[in-house]
C-alpha cells in the first residue's frame, strides 16, 4: 500500500495519477488543480492537448510526453527522477489515466521501485456512461475499444456474447456504425444498449434501447455519428440449469397440484427422476408456506 499522506499538495518523490475533464473543464477538481500546480513535472499523453487544458487554468509546469510508443523507455527515466525526490503528475488527454490510455508501465515501474503512488480521482467516461445508462451497475466489465477490423471485432464480440455482467466499450466516430451493427448481429437486435456520445460536452446525447433501435437512431442523422462514444451493453441473461427449470416448473404446478402429482407430471415433462422432483417439491412448498398437500 502507498504510505504517502493524502493531501492536496504534492509530496516529494510521489507519483500522482490525476483525472482530468472528459469535456467540461469545470469538472477538474480543486484537489487536482492544487496537485498539478505543485508537482515538479507533468507526464501527459499529448503535451499539446494537455498544455491547452492546463493553460486554461493558468498552470505552467514542465511537461514530458508519455504515450504508447515511448512509455516503456520514458517510465524508467521518470521513476529515476521520482526516486531522486521529484514529484510527478500523470494525466491523459481526457479522463482517468490508464483507462484505455497510457500509464500502466509507469505505475507498475513506480510500484516496483517502492515509489508512493496516489490517485487524484475525477472524471471517467466509462463510469459516467454507466451511471446514466439505466443498465445494471452492480457488476460490470470494461472491455476498452473493439478491434478495428471486421473479423477481429466480430470474434471479440462472440467471446463477450455470454458475459452476464454489463459491458462497457469505447468507440470512435468512424467505427461506431460498424460496431453497433456488429453488436446487434452477434448479441441480438433486442439486446439493451446505451449509447453515450460527447459526454459532458455541448452536444452530449445518450440513448438506451435495443441494439437495432440504437443502430437506426444513428443512421437517421449523420451528426449522431460524430464525436467520442461509450457503449454500455446489458449482459447476457444467466443460463438456467435443468434443476433451475425444474424448480420453476414445480412452483407453477404446486399452485394447483399436491407435491406427489406435481412431481409426477414434472418428471414426465423434464425426464428427471420423480423422487428427486418430489423432494424438491416438498422443499419448495415448505419455503412457500402452507399450500396443497
Amino acid at each position: 500500500m502507498s504510505d504517502a499522506p493524502i493531501e492536496s499538495v504534492a509530496q516529494a518523490g510521489t507519483l500522482y495519477v490525476v483525472a482530468t475533464p472528459i469535456g467540461n473543464l469545470s469538472d477538474l477538481s480543486p484537489r487536482a488543480l492544487k496537485v498539478l500546480a505543485a508537482v515538479d513535472r507533468i507526464a501527459a499523453e499529448d503535451t499539446r492537448t494537455s498544455g491547452q487544458m492546463l493553460g486554461h487554468f493558468g498552470l505552467r509546469r514542465p511537461m514530458v510526453a508519455l504515450h504508447e510508443h515511448n512509455e516503456d523507455a520514458v517510465a524508467a527515466e521518470l521513476v529515476a527522477r521520482l526516486r531522486q525526490g521529484e514529484s510527478l503528475a500523470l494525466i491523459s488527454d481526457a479522463g482517468t489515466p490508464l483507462v484505455s490510455d497510457p500509464g500502466f508501465a509507469l505505475v507498475r515501474a513506480a510500484r516496483a521501485a517502492g515509489v508512493p503512488v496516489v490517485a487524484v480521482p475525477g472524471p471517467c467516461a466509462a463510469v459516467a456512461a454507466l451511471s446514466i445508462s439505466g443498465l445494471p451497475s452492480d457488476s460490470f466489465v470494461f472491455a476498452g475499444f473493439l478491434p478495428a477490423k471486421d473479423a477481429a471485432r466480430r470474434k471479440k464480440l462472440e467471446e463477450l456474447a455470454r458475459e452476464t455482467r454489463t459491458l462497457i466499450l469505447y468507440e470512435s466516430s468512424h467505427r461506431i456504425l460498424d460496431s453497433v451493427q456488429a453488436i446487434a448481429e452477434v448479441f441480438g437486435a433486442a439486446r439493451r444498449l446505451c449509447l453515450a456520445r460527447e459526454m459532458t460536452k455541448l452536444f452530449e446525447q445518450s440513448l438506451t434501447a435495443g441494439a437495432a433501435e440504437v443502430l437506426d437512431w444513428l443512421r437517421q442523422d449523420a451528426n449522431r455519428q460524430k464525436g467520442e462514444f461509450v457503449l454500455v451493453v446489458a449482459g447476457a441473461e444467466t443460463e438456467r440449469t435443468p434443476a433451475d427449470r425444474a424448480e420453476n416448473l414445480l412452483r407453477v404446478l404446486l399452485r394447483e397440484l399436491p407435491p406427489a402429482r406435481a412431481a409426477k407430471l414434472a418428471a414426465e415433462l423434464t425426464g428427471l427422476k420423480r423422487q428427486e422432483l418430489y423432494d424438491l417439491a416438498l422443499r419448495v412448498q415448505g419455503a412457500a408456506g402452507p399450500g396443497n398437500t
